[in-house]
């Protein structure tokens, strides 16, 4: 257990979308007291001097620091005090106490004065923040883009035969041009309405494609000015570099080693020994975006970096597999990586 000052409390929080609940805890693990707060800043307010009403504040465990409970790492973060991310309390332990907000709280509060929760959250304050948001944005319009284009090869394939012959020569690009520029006219038939249809999906299309460009110009001139040296790297461009940033947030020192980093990426070894076996296993954990933005640097290195080329020849002659290369391969990307992230100004 983390030694606490006698008189201090550690707090624990479980955060909803209107609601916070509260608790905090002695030195001995004692419930001090409990309470509910409004998630808005003034419920912020009155949720400190609360808990500093009750005792000195050690720090205070939080659940959901990146969804419901920003807002109030934030907050607590700013006011001086000590914040630790709390997962939500394991399916063994809500089984033997029940499920409730006070005790998820009196939960997140024991794991917090334990050392149980000890990982730092992410400031969320700067420009990793605004990647990350950028990001989410990119990633939908990404995703309607798709969803239109394959909308689009849907109506054309099942249009009616005179328009569906004009049609099939044409690639996606050329598809989209056409469709864009349509005039369907009334509404008079199958053939009209399968025409203004494919209008609307392909100048939304066109208009996704404006979307993501700017996005796409707005990350590039972000991520030049905060992390020039890693997207100097070889294999580094704009999106694994805001990946990568992203993960690591913009407090990195947050990280404690290059260890923690390459499990937050989801590409440290496990050990899975039993008995006279002696065995690591894939991590599967971890952020899965950073675990593909270096799976992805990988394999542009080793398509056209020399050493990585030489290193990939190497240990195929020794018998490993192309997955096992690779998985080497990023443990040893993390380790470059982190070592840029840490050197950021953010």
């Amino acid at each position: 257990m983390t030694s606490v000052a006698d008189g201090s409390i550690v707090g624990g929080v479980d955060t909803h979308k209107d609601l916070h609940v509260a608790a905090a805890v002695d030195g001995n693990g004692r419930i001090v007291g409990t309470g509910a707060f409004p998630a808005t800043a003034a419920g912020y307010r009155r949720l400190l001097r609360w808990l500093r009403g009750l005792g000195r504040v050690e720090r205070v465990g939080v659940e959901g620091t990146g969804s419901y409970g920003s807002g109030l790492a934030r907050h607590l973060a700013a006011a001086g005090v000590e914040v630790v991310e709390v997962d939500r309390p394991d399916r063994r332990l809500r089984r033997r106490r029940g499920k409730s907000d006070t005790v998820d709280a009196e939960a997140a509060a024991r794991a917090a004065l334990s050392g149980t929760a000890s990982g730092t959250p992410k400031a969320r304050t700067g420009t990793a923040e605004m990647v990350r948001v950028l990001r989410v944005a990119r990633r939908s319009a990404l995703k309607a883009r798709t969803q239109a284009a394959n909308q689009l090869h849907a109506l054309r394939d099942a249009a009616p035969t005179e328009l569906r012959e004009r049609l099939r020569p044409l690639r996606t690009a050329e598809l989209l041009a056409r469709a864009a520029r349509f005039r369907p006219g009334p509404l008079n038939s199958p053939t009209a309405a399968t025409r203004a249809a494919m209008t609307a999906v392909a100048r939304r299309h066109l208009a996704l494609d404006a979307e993501i460009a700017g996005l796409d110009a707005e990350l590039e001139r972000l991520l030049a000015a905060a992390a020039p040296d890693l997207l100097a790297r070889h294999g580094v461009g704009v999106d694994t570099a805001g990946a990568l940033l992203v993960a690591a947030g913009d407090n990195p020192h947050r990280l404690r080693s290059e260890r923690s980093f390459a499990a937050l990426c989801g590409v440290s070894p496990l050990d899975a020994s039993s008995g006279r076996q002696r065995r690591h296993r894939l991590n599967r954990g971890g952020d899965r975006q950073a675990n593909n933005a270096l799976w992805r640097i990988v394999l542009v290195r080793m398509s056209n970096d020399p050493r990585t080329r030489d290193y990939v020849a190497r240990r195929t002659a020794e018998g490993r597999t192309k997955r096992e290369i690779m998985r080497c391969l990023k443990r040893y990307v993390a380790r470059e990586v982190y070592a840029e992230l840490r050197t950021l100004q953010l």
